[in-house]
């Protein structure tokens, strides 16, 4: 698909653009600016009000005023490095303007003395003598129009100024094209949003301070072609990967109610709910590609299982993808009991199957002896045949992109896909990271899940905590115990933990276990296998086991420095205790004085067990790039869009552009080539490329 004509001029080199040099050119491209149409959504963050003022005595300084004056006496500076002065003269008031590092000549020029002049600038107090020191602006009378009333303030980069951004932009701004609307007519009406052109002019435009806000019209209009034109991209990914004819699979429900009679409870009905989600997903001839979202504890391996054993009823095999070794393996001990009741073969499969062993496994993997296999990527390794793949299933989503969900597909023929993080992610962000996904949320906890008693203690309390331990200890209970990730050290990190762990030694006794991130992979496995059996009471452990391992006897969890750790560490970390009859409790040990934010982190943490709550005001505390990590997780960077505050304009443009390509597929229809414009505007080359291949 080739660029639309209507773009050139907005496509050509900055250069072309009127006082760009390459210089010029080289400094804006630390702004994100690299051809004209990129100066169109450069937006000014802020605004300056320069309307005209009879007199500075009608302002209360520091503030900016635009006045016209006369200018008087010049007075150089007398040794180097002092300032240059001009006395100057307005309708009421008599003050200074002052310059550093100024040739006397440039000065002459720019205000000769008994002439008429209009400066705008920053007025201070300086000794009860007002002063504007290097005036913003200094212009003849007749050049006064030139000027706006409220002129817009543009984000910098090094090497470019104010003035130059300003007219860098004004320039692009008359190459941009009328286009056609791609935004739905009535969508557009209901909120009263501007056509794209003069959207693009208002914003650059701005009359006042309310013009600046996010809420404006022409601000929303272009955030919403934003989120409109990324979620087009990821709809055209989704449909892509759906286009991708899948295997319709079809379970006959038996080996599913063998496992739902042998369970001591009945799902809940979140859960029950997503297991027909999916099984309506799979019974399609179209691939599934679905998130299963759930909090920590609400029940995603059974989900899970139940759409493994509907692709071993309809005569497939199925596979669980776990990110580590340590996972793999856990869930492979929680599901082996739920396939031995359903009378399904259930193998392991990471690295460390070397020789025979691996080749035997291979070997009924291949004519399909084995229904169920878990492993870590080592699944996707070029040797490992599948007879036939139905279904995969990811672990942890947030370290697998849209990128690895496309390469997974095509490793099985047609499988259906089921991604599962026990991650919560706010909504909006959930459609920004996984709009090409149809997404199950389970939201309620499993009956007999007891409430975690989450406490703060300052470190000054330590004795007590240890004292807490030695106590629960005796009464046959077991406990983690957290070090932090210091300076993100690994040397450093394992000191802390060494340190920690040789002096719970010393007070309890050799019931005080130790795992870390430097250990070989074999010890670390045996430290945890003596902490699940019981041998040892007390595991002393970096943040190596956030994520997924089960030990339903231990009950207490103590985070030291828990003021460092991010909201969602926290509440993973908690959700390791909590899993069996005891009531747990978890310790928050801080060190004092906290900052505000760290306070707050903590107070939500100790007031709401609720995942899905925690990760909106995670979200509102440290925004959007941070909360995932942008680098990894593939999260797009807007430039206008703010994903925090427009949360509900991202959910809109979804149903929107899955409503479009659901008419369209192909985007051929007037509304459809107008969405191509948008694309290509807006860089989206994953989607580009992905309607030339449609």
């Amino acid at each position: 698909m080739s660029r639309p004509e209507i773009l050139f001029p907005l496509f050509a080199g900055l250069d072309t653009l009127e006082g760009v040099g390459p210089k010029t050119a080289k400094a804006f491209a630390a702004l994100g600016v690299e051809k004209p149409k990129d100066l169109l959504f450069l937006l000014p963050h802020s605004g300056v009000d320069r309307s005209r003022k009879t007199s500075v005595r009608d302002v209360v300084p520091p503030c900016t005023v635009t006045v016209e004056i006369e200018v008087g006496a010049h007075f150089p500076p007398r040794q180097k490095g002092r300032p240059y002065r001009i006395m100057v003269r307005d309708a009421g008031l008599e003050f200074q303007l002052v310059f550093f590092h100024a040739r006397g000549d440039y000065l002459q020029k720019l205000l000769p003395t008994g002439q008429r002049r209009l400066v705008s600038g920053k007025v201070e107090l300086f000794d009860n003598i007002v002063q504007m020191v290097h005036p913003d602006h200094v212009l003849r009378p007749e050049e006064a129009g030139e000027l706006p009333q409220f002129e817009p303030v543009y984000p910098l980069a090094a090497g470019v100024t104010q003035r130059q951004v300003a007219k860098t932009a004004a320039a692009a701004l008359t190459r941009a094209p009328e286009v056609p609307e791609w935004i739905d007519a009535a969508l557009k009406a209901r909120e009263g949003w501007p056509d794209w052109l003069a959207a693009v002019q208002t914003v650059h435009a701005p009359q006042d301070h309310a013009a600046l806000a996010f809420t404006h019209p022409a601000r929303q209009r272009l955030a919403y072609d934003e989120l409109f034109a990324h979620q087009l991209t990821l709809s055209l990914a989704r449909a892509t990967l759906r286009r991708g004819k899948g295997v319709a699979s079809v379970g006959s429900g038996n080996l599913q109610a063998k496992v739902l009679a042998g369970l001591p409870y009945r799902p809940t009905g979140a859960q029950s709910r997503a297991i027909s989600e999916i099984a309506k997903d799979m019974a399609q001839p179209l691939r599934m590609n679905r998130l299963l979202q759930g909090d920590v504890g609400a029940g995603k391996t059974l989900v899970a299982f139940m759409a493994l054993l509907i692709a071993v009823e309809a005569g497939g095999q199925g596979a669980m993808m776990a990110p580590t070794e340590i996972l793999a393996r856990q869930h492979h001990e929680s599901l082996a009991a739920l396939a031995e009741a359903a009378g399904v073969r259930l193998e392991l499969l990471t690295g460390r199957d070397k020789g025979a062993d691996r080749v035997a496994k291979l070997a009924a993997l291949r004519d399909g002896q084995i229904k169920i296999l878990v492993g870590t990527h080592a699944v996707f390794q070029k040797d490992v045949e599948f007879q036939d793949l139905r279904l995969a299933v990811v672990d942890e989503q947030h370290r697998f992109g849209v990128a690895q969900r496309m390469e997974l597909g095509a490793k099985g023929q047609a499988a259906d896909v089921l991604v599962m993080t026990a991650t919560p992610i706010p909504r909006s962000l959930a459609l920004a990271s996984y709009g090409d996904m149809d997404v199950s949320v389970l939201d309620e906890k499993p009956p007999g899940r007891k409430p975690i008693k989450t406490a703060l203690i300052s470190g000054a309390r330590m004795d007590e905590v240890v004292g807490h331990l030695a106590k629960a200890v005796a009464e046959g209970r077991q406990a983690y115990w957290v070090c932090p990730l210091v300076e993100d050290s690994e040397l450093v990190d394992y000191a802390s933990a060494e340190a920690r762990f040789a002096s719970l030694r010393a007070a309890l006794g050799d019931v005080v276990g130790l795992v870390h991130g430097q250990m070989p992979p074999a010890e670390k496995d045996a430290a945890m296998a003596r902490f699940v059996a019981g041998q040892t009471r007390i595991l002393v452990a970096t943040t190596v086991i956030e994520v997924g391992v089960n030990v339903p006897n231990a009950s207490i969890m103590v985070i030291e420095r828990a003021e460092i750790f991010g909201l969602a560490q926290l509440h993973q970390l908690r959700g390791r205790v909590g899993r069996g009859a005891a009531e747990s409790t978890c310790l928050l040990v801080y060190q004092a004085p906290l900052s505000e934010s760290g306070e707050r982190r903590l107070k939500v943490i100790r007031d709401t067990e609720d995942g899905f709550r925690i990760s909106e005001e995670d979200l509102s505390m440290r925004g959007a790039g941070d909360l995932i990590g942008t680098a990894q997780s593939g999260l797009p960077r807007f430039r206008v869009a703010d994903i925090e505050r427009q949360a509900g304009l991202m959910a809109v443009a979804q149903s929107d552009a899955r409503a479009l390509l659901a008419l369209d597929p192909d985007l051929t229809s007037p509304r459809g080539k107008a969405a191509r414009i948008l694309l290509w505007l807006l860089d989206q080359d994953r989607a580009i490329k992905l309607i030339s291949v449609g």
